[in-house]
């Protein structure tokens, strides 16, 4: 049950949630405090609000932005959203009709739970899998995969939206293209710059809308322990800013930059922004659930703009957060290469710039090992081990991706493992023990023992 949080000697390397006592309760308390203690400020918080989101916070997001990235955001084009699972299912709403848009293509291996915000849009059966490469796509994979999706709806005419058109959808995208570009969720690998640059092209030319969740970005330092102590390191543009400087760039753009501050305050103040264009922008604000009940969190918009504006949040990432979690994947990499790789596991996680970040790394399990949902069942039932495995990941309702993950060198022999949850020692320990349940698993495949026991273990 992933709602209960863990206890006892569970050790969860599962789990893809911040540590509570790295949230940033203090300076949300002290933005808080500044809202709530003035009656102008109070006011402001506690009505609807505008749709398009609290007006400072978006000024004070755009800035902060463009000091991250290097390159210049502005109000105009910030949405502000109760996260991105929540800003994912209304970009659907007011951007996609289940019937005229075709496909939604995901990278694979995928994040799991994005599937069934898909499907409750209207659009199971019509979610594909894209391999991912070394770089971060098969971009030619899905151009060809694009072109027989185009052949089919040429074919039996689907040419203007069925069930959205008019003023109140004033634009709808043939395909949408889901990523995690940077730091990506379950295999930590990032996109490489000119595979972006190919990536917009390809969604300009079949009139795709690409949504990047771009959460982890802000969680990066070099691969390397002994290159600068919890510096932040370099990561490519965001796909957002790459279509708004490319020559042709439309009204509506082809892409989205979905963003939150989950990862940053604490999953519970459901806080998150679109940065897209101004037209895409303001038609998201029009979604119903905003034209009805104001902007989405807005109590705790005023709360975050205060966090942004006193630069707590900022100091929070640089001196809280990347220190730690990088502390974290410094135990976590020392360890499994004391004793994973010793093992025949290897690493997958790229590092095309020597920057690591985000949540998460991704492990191949030796060829002689039955499938990682066995190997993470035999460490939940043995050693109180949770840990993510490749099945949980592939695309829902495409036989194509499951097909491709069970292949020799596919998705399903890997294993993601998060080292934000738990600290140094415990990741270490949770290391040690998939050391030995994978020489348990080897020792028993040796000797012909077959493994159904634990092929119907819940622990997904």
């Amino acid at each position: 049950n992933m709602s209960a949080v863990p206890s006892g000697d569970v050790i969860n390397l599962q789990l893809g949630w911040p540590s509570p006592h790295l949230f940033a309760g203090a300076s949300l308390l002290q933005g808080a405090t500044e809202v709530l203690s003035s009656e102008a400020e109070l006011a402001k918080a506690l009505i609807y609000g505008p749709h398009i989101g609290h007006p400072p916070l978006r000024e004070s997001i755009a800035q902060w932005l463009s000091e991250v990235y290097n390159v210049a955001t502005s109000k105009n084009r910030i949405c502000i959203t109760n996260g991105a699972s929540a800003n994912l299912s209304n970009i659907l709403q007011k951007f996609t009709d289940p019937i005229y848009t075709r496909c939604i293509f995901m990278v694979e291996p995928t994040y799991f739970l994005a599937c069934p915000i898909f499907e409750d849009n209207g659009f199971r059966g019509k979610l594909k899998g894209v391999p991912e490469s070394a770089e971060g796509v098969d971009i030619e994979f899905l151009r060809k995969a694009l072109q027989a999706s185009e052949a089919v709806a040429v074919a039996e005419k689907n040419n203007s939206p069925n069930l959205k058109a008019g003023k109140t959808y004033l634009r709808v995208y043939k395909y949408v293209i889901y990523v995690v570009p940077t730091f990506a969720n379950p295999s930590g690998k990032t996109m490489s710059l000119d595979l972006r640059k190919q990536l917009v092209s390809l969604a300009r030319e079949f009139d795709a809308l690409i949504v990047s969740d771009d959460v982890y970005d802000f969680l990066s330092w070099p691969v390397d322990p002994m290159v600068a102590c919890h510096a932040s390191g370099s990561i490519p543009p965001r796909l957002v800013d790459i279509d708004s400087a490319m020559q042709g760039y439309s009204e509506f753009g082809n892409t989205a930059s979905n963003g939150s501050f989950s990862k940053l305050i604490g999953p519970g103040v459901r806080v998150g922004w679109t940065d897209c264009s101004p037209a895409f922008a303001i038609e998201l604000s029009e979604v119903g659930s905003s034209s009805s009940g104001g902007a989405p969190s807005h109590l705790t918009s005023t709360f975050v703009d205060k966090m942004l504006r006193n630069h707590h949040l900022q100091a929070h990432i640089k001196d809280v957060l990347i220190p730690e979690y990088s502390r974290r994947y410094y135990a976590l990499m020392r360890c499994i290469a004391e004793v994973l790789l010793p093992l025949g596991v290897v690493v997958e996680s790229n590092a095309l710039t020597g920057v690591a970040g985000g949540f998460f790394t991704y492990i191949r399990l030796p060829a002689d090992l039955p499938a990682a949902k066995i190997v993470a069942a035999i460490a939940w039932k043995k050693r109180q081990l949770r840990v993510a495995f490749g099945h949980m990941f592939t695309v829902s309702g495409d036989l194509g991706s499951l097909m491709r993950g069970e292949q020799a060198q596919g998705f399903t022999k890997c294993l993601r493992l998060c080292w934000a949850w738990h600290e140094a020692a415990e990741i270490e320990s949770g290391i040690r023990r998939l050391a030995e349940t994978i020489s348990e698993a080897r020792s028993m495949a040796r000797q012909g023992l077959g493994f159904e026991e634990y092929t119907t273990i819940g622990i997904r």
